[in-house]
């Protein structure tokens, strides 16, 4: 009974725990926003490269 109420009061590797914890939200929490950012770093390129298409056909439309 002893064994089992001092490791129910040991606290080692409490600390390591939450740390990893903390890593683990930390790291979920950066894909989640990395994941929904990358709809919209996609969108923003479609639109560069639509821009970028049109100037240059008007360029070469001007320049003929």
């Amino acid at each position: 009974m002893n064994l089992l109420k001092n490791f129910l009061k040991d606290e080692h590797g409490q600390d390591l725990v939450e740390y990893t914890l903390l890593l683990a939200f930390v790291a979920i929490a950066s894909a989640a926003l990395f994941i929904s950012a990358g709809g919209s770093i996609s969108g923003i390129w479609n639109i560069a490269n639509t821009t970028l298409n049109q100037a240059a056909k008007s360029a070469q439309a001007g320049g003929s």
